[in-house]
């Protein structure tokens, strides 16, 4: 035993510290790291739970935003024709006015004709429904006209000779192409 109290009083002049001390402190380290380890994974679980929550709920909103635009989609499938219905409704009661007449002329039922047929051009023209009617000698555009046959013609070949049957289109789209018959090459 002598010589551990050499050794004791050795690390007591030399300021080296025992091994119990080393044991202690070492302990004592180890209890710091832990402390931080579980406040750091506490600050962690609340951080991944505040993320967790806000993903739900970004996640909801993303769903109702879907929702209400399949909803608009389908309500404006459903209405769509609904503003150009209502541009035809006084086309047909100009119809049905001019049926009523029992003993019309023929001039009564031409004029009333044509102001029929006046007021749905213009209905159409309001909903963007343009006429394609190609005159005579115009370049064959097979994009907004349809040839129904090749006729020899006194004018340039691929150009319309006459309308069979006017095109619309809708909003720059073709709705139906002209009906045309167009010139032969010579």
């Amino acid at each position: 035993m002598p010589e551990n109290n050499q050794s004791e009083q050795n690390q007591v002049l030399t300021g080296a510290p025992s091994p119990e001390e080393l044991e202690a402190a070492q302990a004592a380290n180890e209890a710091d790291a832990l402390t931080a380890a579980q406040a750091e994974l506490a600050v962690l679980q609340a951080k991944n739970s505040e993320l967790a929550d806000n993903f739900l709920r970004a996640k909801a909103e993303a769903e109702n935003a879907r929702r209400r635009a399949d909803d608009e989609i389908a309500k404006a499938r459903k209405f769509a024709v609904e503003g150009f219905a209502e541009s035809l409704l006084p086309v047909a009661d100009s119809l049905e006015a001019g049926l009523s007449i029992k003993d019309a002329s023929a001039e009564q039922l031409r004029e009333g004709t044509e102001a029929t047929l006046k007021q749905l051009k213009s209905a159409l023209e309001r909903n963007k429904v343009v006429e394609i009617n190609p005159a005579t000698g115009d370049k064959f555009d097979p994009h907004q006209h349809q040839a129904i046959s090749m006729v020899p013609a006194e004018q340039e070949a691929n150009t319309v000779v006459s309308v069979l049957q006017k095109g619309y289109l809708i909003a720059d789209r073709v709705l139906r192409p002209a009906l045309v018959m167009v010139a032969a090459p010579k």
